[in-house]
């Protein structure tokens, strides 16, 4: 048993499960092992949004009673988790952190939310993001913005930063996050932690303030793949108040975690991904070559792959997400355009410029970059790429600029729809985490978790904590 509330902390899913089931642990001592974390921590890091402890303890009652009376749930029962403050719940506050929306109370809560409640999970509050999952670290928008605790002056990554920032902190097991160009994915790489994009109607967004109704994704962010895969197995599956949701089987994300991959393919795509550049760190693509090294001796083949138009799918997410973001927003811009934070109004305001034929010329690149990866995708079983071009920056000076102009190693797997989860895949010589990103084809998340347990537990990059 751990011996002290950090020791509780820094417990995993899969080590936790079996402890809250056999009753060597109970869910109370967990639970009021992170709420005393997050008092001693969170002023630093500004995680958390909204703190609910009286609630938290009070499902964590629940929780041992039910698995004392023989009623266990299953391995998320008792788990202590965050929310990204965009997740409905119901008569709790759901600002999406922003001044638009600061007192908004759901009526309901969001099929995830749902989902990991009925799974069992101990809710201890609302995570901080990005405004409307888009501004950017912003001092104007409705709370301070979270900090990395790899070195608190800087970014934790976004949108999903408050989520980054608690998993990778021990403030929470496990959060959900949003997707719609890295947003999971980003904060994962940045924070060394496991972030998981499932396929495009994977998971259910309904009760999810929506970015771009086309290209966003909900997904897991955890320690460790066998967390994410855990928490995958919740929330997956068709969602009759989601029409976007897909009606494929949902399969056993842990079965296959611990095969290895040797006898896999992995798939290189040199161009754009893994050319240098004044936006593109040395050192990112230095680990991430040591990564396919590591990949070679642990049995899989590596080779590279093409995707001839693959520089154009930044540019039509952008187009997509700006023009689907407005048309959520156009109200609210127009009667009270004083409430957004400074960095989101202005983006949202670009998406009022564009037109209908830059949309859909944008949605004909779509089809175009589906069509190649899938085609890559039939000589090899993953892809493997960076997941930032570079570490997390200083908070002090930030240029959120940088999202709408720099490279993006993610948004192209939104443009796809394709299931892509950033693993961590090392560290820079200053000690900042490096993300390792594995996509790979629709609805084929075992294979993503596969590969990606198979190089996770040979390089333990998760044995190296924060110093926070």
């Amino acid at each position: 048993m751990p011996a002290n509330n950090t020791d509780l902390c820094y417990l995993t899913i899969a080590e936790a499960a079996p402890l809250l089931r056999d009753r060597q642990l109970s869910p109370v001592e967990l639970t009021r092992a992170y709420l005393e974390r997050i008092q001693a921590l969170d002023s630093r890091l500004h995680a958390y949004v909204t703190l609910l402890p009286e609630q938290a303890l009070a499902q964590a009652r629940s929780a041992e009673a039910e698995i004392l009376r023989g009623h266990y749930r299953g391995p998320l029962h008792g788990v202590p988790i965050g929310l990204k403050d965009l997740y409905d719940t119901k008569g709790i506050r759901t600002t999406a952190m922003s001044r638009v929306t600061p007192d908004r109370i759901p009526q309901e809560d969001a099929a995830c939310t749902v989902r990991l409640r009925e799974a069992g999970t101990i809710l201890l509050g609302k995570l901080a993001m990005h405004e409307f999952a888009l501004g950017g670290p912003d001092p104007t928008s409705l709370f301070p913005p979270a900090r990395n605790p790899w070195d608190l002056a800087r970014i934790p990554g976004g949108s999903s930063s408050g989520s980054g920032a608690a998993v990778a902190a021990g403030l929470c097991m496990g959060s959900l996050g949003s997707d719609t160009g890295g947003s999971i994915r980003g904060p994962a790489s940045l924070c060394s932690i496991v972030g998981l994009k499932p396929t495009y109607g994977r998971v259910s967004a309904y009760g999810v303030v929506p970015l771009s109704w086309s290209q966003d994704h909900c997904g897991p962010m955890t320690w460790t793949v066998t967390d994410t895969a855990l928490m995958l197995q919740a929330i997956a599956g068709p969602d009759p108040k989601d029409p976007t949701t897909a009606a494929a089987p949902v399969p056993d994300y842990s079965q296959a975690l611990q095969a290895g991959i040797r006898g896999m393919t992995i798939g290189v795509p040199r161009q754009y991904f893994y050319e240098s550049g004044p936006d593109v760190e040395p050192q990112t693509l230095a680990a991430i070559e040591t990564a396919l090294d590591l990949m070679r001796e642990l049995g899989a083949e590596v080779r590279d792959v093409e995707i001839p138009h693959i520089e154009y799918a930044r540019a039509a997410n952008q187009a997509i997400m700006m023009g689907e973001a407005f048309a959520f927003h156009e109200h609210n811009l127009q009667t009270r355009r004083q409430d957004y934070g400074d960095m989101v109004r202005v983006r949202f305001l670009l998406g009022g410029l564009i037109s209908s034929s830059d949309y859909l010329q944008a949605q004909r690149v779509r089809r175009l970059i589906k069509r190649e990866m899938a085609q890559a995708l039939q000589e090899v079983d993953v892809l493997v790429t960076p997941t930032s071009p570079k570490p997390a920056a200083l908070l002090e000076g930030y240029d959120a600029t940088v999202t709408l102009t720099g490279r993006s190693f993610t948004s192209p797997f939104n443009v796809a729809g394709l299931p892509a989860i950033s693993i961590p895949g090392g560290f820079t010589r200053e000690g900042l985490p490096i993300g390792l990103q594995i996509a790979g084809k629709p609805f084929d998340e075992p294979t993503v978790l596969r590969v990606a347990c198979g190089y996770e537990q040979a390089a333990r990059w998760f044995e190296r904590r924060p110093p926070v």
